[in-house]
């Protein structure tokens, strides 16, 4: 019995396990994807009714991004086209044509009068294209995660939508010039470096869409 119940519990913790993991698809995003902002030092003794020096924000300072804490709005205006085609080919052809002629010194007189043609033709032929179209319109709001020596920000994020049979999840992360972010605190993600952006889901419609294991250990290992 004992057996029994360990047995039925070790299942339960891997299913839990395989929710768990399933809920999260794994991601390539810069990690973390969140981030607190830095704590400021303790202030003396409250120097003023309105103004604290240790939280005050400069009156000539924009409200941009530019601390690790900070968020910012990502534009997502991706829009990727290619194509490709080639065509070859090649041809050859040869010929051989030859005869015995009738001869009384000829040891095999049933040859006299023989002809011999031979003749070799070989043609090619190949032709291939590809063609690729990806739009990828919406918005994100990221966290400043690391600021470079040079000024320039690490951001990344995540948005999760819960819907009615899954939920589906929209990351981003890269690196954004501070020169590039306007003052509504937004910027296009096409000026964002080292850009970053998935698109995942998670549930039983998007495990229907996914190759079993099994059936992917197959194909890897099966010569034809």
């Amino acid at each position: 019995m004992k057996l029994h119940r360990l047995g039925c519990c070790a299942a339960l913790a891997l299913l839990s396990g395989c929710a768990a993991i399933q809920s999260t698809p794994p991601t390539a995003v810069h990690q973390p994807m969140t981030a607190r902002p830095e704590q400021h030092p303790q202030a003396l003794p409250s120097n003023g009714s309105i103004y604290q020096a240790a939280t005050a924000r400069p009156l000539f300072e924009d409200r941009r991004a530019r601390r690790v804490g900070d968020t910012l709005t990502i534009n997502l205006v991706e829009r990727t086209t290619a194509q490709k085609s080639a065509n070859a080919s090649a041809a050859r052809e040869s010929s051989l044509t030859g005869g015995i002629t009738s001869s009384a010194r000829l040891p095999l007189k049933s040859l006299n009068g023989l002809d011999i043609e031979a003749g070799v033709e070989s043609d090619f032929s190949g032709k291939g294209a590809a063609a690729a179209n990806n739009l990828f319109n919406g918005t994100i709001t990221v966290t400043v995660i690391d600021v470079y020596p040079n000024g320039n920000l690490l951001v990344s994020g995540e948005k999760m939508l819960a819907i009615n049979q899954g939920s589906e999840f929209i990351r981003f992360s890269g690196v954004v010039n501070p020169n590039t972010v306007t003052t509504s605190n937004t910027v296009q993600s096409t000026q964002v470096a080292d850009a970053r952006i998935e698109y995942r889901g998670s549930g039983f419609i998007d495990e229907s869409n996914t190759m079993a294991w099994l059936q992917r250990f197959f194909i890897a290992i099966l010569p034809f």
